[in-house]
């Protein structure tokens, strides 16, 4: 690695960066003392393929790419009943505006300063409809029910006692209309749904076109038939396994470790495939087909891969400026959750939530089947929450920036769980950054989920992660933590050289073993790097998805 104290570096991050990917010869500004590591080197020179780190530069809302202008009327919640005094259930209210700015085809509902009781959940379910409060220190929702209460008892599909609510829906919850409906039916049906793109059985789906072989990174595919498909469409690449898992040895990096590991036993885990990518189409030229996104794997002919339609997804739809202040209760036994759920965003894509606070939840802020979204200015506090964060049935390319954890206002009750920022369930390409945990852990819940990204975040790590046995692996191939401050020295899931394979593990404070220690999954040469060990915020560039961003 090199020293860089002596030398500046563009935007005080990534001036190799920049002449690597651009050649350029621009000047540069002084910058605090930093070394880049030898992989950063590496990754610039093949960022679509990179071995160890995943290229994550276009995960969420837009690509990336920001805010877009409003779309649509502008609607106040107060002309359709709701007052901003907490005296009446102003839920009703605000579900008929949004429901109004629906049918004009988009549209922003606005809400005052106040307080706002909500007796029921509040649903988003058409494209580009907003709803938008002063500001998260003026405006609050106050609810007063749990999604038990409302909606029903969840039980989950893997049997024994279990309550969903733990790990799935909202108090405010953006999802599909048609989707939220056959979701909510289920449930109350108590015909425990599947929660993904292709409807409760998984067999809402039609095959578009077959795909010929292309590599991981690619950012194009070759398709049998390119007629039903257009510029703009969103469109699910599908793969299945094969008798051998080597999809799912794919997914591990592959080589003896994965070929080694058995499969069959992790029913959980094998339920997560055929494996669903939802992506935009950016080009269509012949047969050759372009996406907004390079190839999160390899497409090979024994995956059976295949471009299908899926349920209809929620996008351009957003919540920003307000506070969700569920009544308190204590928090509940572990995996009773009862739903004071926070937000929740499922079969959405580019969709987005910015300056959002929920106080006094089971479980914060959600990704259900959930892709190309984005967390901004977010904060989880009050009396402690199950999963502030989770992320989990084949979410990917979301982005969770700017993110708080406060630490609980009251004690942990007995018998309770505390995760913290939660992947699984085959999720990949999605990326935590320019975070502060004052409590919780980085949480894999098995599932194998891969090349996800933690980078610029202040952790307290006194939480454990969780996860059946039959979920399989914590980790599949290019996870990566850069630039990682953990308070308390606590190694758990944090320096991860040791437990997934083909990882990076690049610029975490030292960490020492205990409480719950895990061994890896894969036997043999994990594959993973470790650099700039023990280092606190010295790594070059300081946040790998803004590096990423600037490439």
């Amino acid at each position: 690695m090199r020293d860089l104290s002596r030398r500046g570096v563009l935007g005080g991050a990534i001036a190799v960066a920049a002449g690597t990917a651009a050649g350029a010869g621009a000047g540069v500004a002084a910058a605090a003392p930093g070394q880049v590591p030898d992989i950063w080197g590496e990754f610039t020179k093949t960022p679509y393929a990179h071995p160890q780190i995943p290229y994550i530069g276009r995960a969420g809302h837009r690509a990336g790419r920001g805010s877009v202008p409003r779309r649509g009327r502008i609607l106040r919640a107060e002309a359709f009943g709701a007052v901003a005094d907490g005296s009446i259930d102003s839920a009703p209210a605000i579900n008929r505006a949004l429901a109004a700015a629906g049918r004009a085809g988009g549209g922003t509902v606005l809400l005052g300063k106040g307080t706002y009781r909500i007796d029921d959940l509040i649903h988003i379910g058409d494209d580009d409809v907003v709803l938008k409060g002063a500001g998260s220190a003026a405006t609050k929702l106050y609810a007063t029910k749990n999604l038990t209460e409302l909606i029903g008892v969840y039980g989950s599909r893997y049997g024994g006692d279990k309550s969903s609510w733990s790990w799935a829906g909202g108090l405010i919850w953006l999802c599909p209309a048609d989707r939220f409906r056959t979701l909510t039916d289920a449930i109350k049906a108590r015909a425990w749904p599947f929660e993904g793109w292709t409807g409760n059985r998984r067999d809402e789906w039609q095959t578009l076109t077959t795909v010929e072989p292309a590599r991981r990174g690619a950012w194009s595919v070759t398709v049998a038939d390119a007629s039903r498909l257009r510029r703009g469409d969103l469109v699910l690449l599908r793969l299945a396994d094969d008798a051998d898992h080597t999809l799912l040895e794919h997914m591990a990096g592959g080589g003896a470790g994965p070929e080694a590991y058995y499969w069959d036993d992790k029913t959980k885990l094998t339920s997560y495939v055929p494996y669903e990518w939802p992506v935009r189409i950016a080009s269509v030229r012949g047969a050759r087909v372009t996406f907004e996104r390079p190839l999160p794997l390899d497409v090979r002919p024994e995956w059976d891969p295949r471009l299908t339609t899926h349920v209809k997804a929620l996008s351009g739809a957003g919540v920003e400026g307000l506070t969700l202040e569920a009544v308190e209760t204590p928090q509940a036994q572990h995996l009773l959750d009862k739903g004071y759920n926070g937000v929740a965003l499922q079969c959405t894509y580019d969709c987005f939530v910015d300056d959002v606070t929920v106080w006094n939840v089971d479980n914060g802020f959600g990704f259900v089947a959930a892709s190309a979204s984005t967390l901004r200015r977010t904060t989880v506090g009050g009396r402690g929450a199950h999963h502030p964060y989770f992320c989990r049935e084949g979410s990917h390319d979301n982005l969770v920036e700017d993110f708080t954890v406060a630490r609980r206002t009251v004690p942990a009750p007995p018998g309770t769980q505390l995760h913290g920022i939660n992947v699984e369930g085959l999720s990949s390409h999605n990326v935590w950054s320019r975070g502060r945990m004052e409590m919780g852990t980085f949480d894999s819940h098995r599932g194998m989920p891969f090349a996800n990204v933690r980078t610029d975040i202040t952790v307290n790590n006194d939480g454990r992660h969780g996860g059946d046995a039959s979920a399989g692996p914590l980790f599949g191939a290019r996870f990566t933590h850069w630039n990682i401050r953990v308070t308390n020295e606590r190694a758990g899931l944090m320096k991860i050289d040791g437990l997934a394979p083909w990882s990076a593990t690049v610029g975490v404070t030292t960490v020492r073993e205990f409480d719950q220690i895990d061994v890896p999954d894969f036997e043999g040469d994990l594959h993973s790097r470790l650099e700039l060990y023990g280092t606190t915020d010295a790594v070059r560039p300081r946040n790998l998805y803004d590096a990423q961003r600037r490439l």
